[in-house]
Order: C-alpha cells, then sequence, then structure tokens
C-alpha cells in the first residue's frame, strides 16, 4: 500500500470546532455533483453547512441567493433540481409561502446497495476515481 502523501501545509491541518456541517463522499465518487450542476451544488453545500445535526436549515430562498452570490431564480432552479433529485426535502412555513425549512435526505441508494445488477469493471473504477 503506497503511503498516503504529506498535505504541502501539515501544521495547518483542519479540525472541526464548534459546530460543522458534513456532506458524504458518494456525491464525489457517484458522480451527484456533475448531476446536479454549480448551482444546485453550491445551494447543497450551504445547507449542509446551516443545517442542524437533523439536517434541517430554515435559510429563506433571498438570503441563499445573497449568500451565494447567486440570483433568486437560479436558487430556485437549483432547489428545484434537489427537490427532483430527492436530496432535499421542504416544509413551508405555511401554506403559499415559498420558504420555510429545509431538509437534506440522505442519497438514494446506490445501485451496489440496491442489488440492482451487475456493474461493469469500468463503472467500478470510476466509482473508485481510476480512468482505464
Amino acid at each position: 500500500m503506497r503511503p498516503r502523501p504529506t498535505p504541502p501545509r501539515p501544521e495547518l491541518v483542519r479540525r472541526p470546532s464548534g459546530s460543522f456541517g458534513w456532506l458524504d463522499t458518494r456525491l464525489l465518487l457517484e458522480e451527484w455533483l456533475a448531476r446536479l450542476g454549480p448551482e444546485a451544488t453550491s445551494v447543497l453545500v450551504l445547507l449542509a453547512l446551516a443545517a442542524d445535526r437533523r439536517g434541517a436549515s430554515f435559510y429563506g430562498r433571498e438570503r441563499m441567493a445573497v449568500a451565494l452570490g447567486l440570483s433568486r431564480q437560479e436558487v430556485d432552479r437549483a432547489l428545484g433540481r434537489l427537490l427532483e433529485l430527492s436530496l432535499v426535502a421542504q416544509r413551508p412555513w405555511r401554506d403559499g409561502l415559498p420558504d420555510g425549512v429545509w431538509q437534506l435526505l440522505p442519497l438514494p441508494a446506490s445501485r451496489l446497495q440496491r442489488g440492482g445488477g451487475a456493474l461493469s469493471v469500468g463503472e467500478i473504477l470510476a466509482h473508485m476515481g481510476i480512468e482505464r
């Protein structure tokens, strides 16, 4: 097994302090980020950073837009994409309001976890980040 490369600044290794957000590495390994696109990825990261331990965030769409430097329309499209892919759920504050509680959901089961069909060697290598 190869030794891990030393970071350029080993004296500055990150350590969580206080609250912190987390994202499932499957977002990268299973190409979710490419499916999401840059705006939806940005919104997903913001929601992860703002979420409580249950994955709930109370950021409104306008606040998201300002925080990310996106237009409100870009945020709306990004949230629509996250809802479409079942990566978030939303409950409005009350009927008719666009804002409310956003919840990050667990990633849908991968083909490996579902047991659905065999993967090719190429697919397995791609999931590992290895090009043939």
